[in-house]
């Protein structure tokens, strides 16, 4: 790959059941996907063709089935299979996830509370030179 740049994701709103507390799970509530894509978008840019890059939509719904699908406890499980199926998609090298939780369940005053996790390789090892 001899490019790295960047296709960003930020404030995928989902309504997800989520938790390690019965009331989280049972009642849900929002939460906030960021995603960071690093691919080559070379190929893209010189034909001008959607088949050529990744295509965000498609991308969008994949993160929301995850979040709106089967529960977990942890943000960190949740962004790791965020990650694991945007690094499916064709061109993606890495992936920087962040899953917020405005509404956790912390009896203070916060603005949020999220998990940034950093998923893949940018870069292909150069081939070894034959012996």
């Amino acid at each position: 790959m001899d490019h790295v740049d960047e296709i960003a994701l930020t404030g995928l709103r989902v309504f997800g059941h989520h938790g390690v507390f019965d009331h989280e799970r049972r009642d849900g509530q929002e939460f906030i996907v960021d995603a960071r894509l690093y691919v080559d978008t070379a190929a893209a840019a010189a034909s001008d063709d959607v088949a050529d890059t990744v295509h965000y939509g498609e991308v969008a719904e994949r993160i929301a089935a995850i979040v709106a699908g089967e529960p977990v406890n942890l943000l960190e499980t949740l962004a790791q299979r965020i990650a694991d199926a945007v690094l499916t998609f064709a061109g993606v090298r890495m992936v920087a996830v962040t899953v917020h939780k405005p509404q956790a369940p912390i009896p203070l005053t916060f603005s949020d509370v999220s998990v940034t996790i950093r998923r893949g390789t940018l870069f292909t090892p150069a081939p070894e030179e034959p012996a």
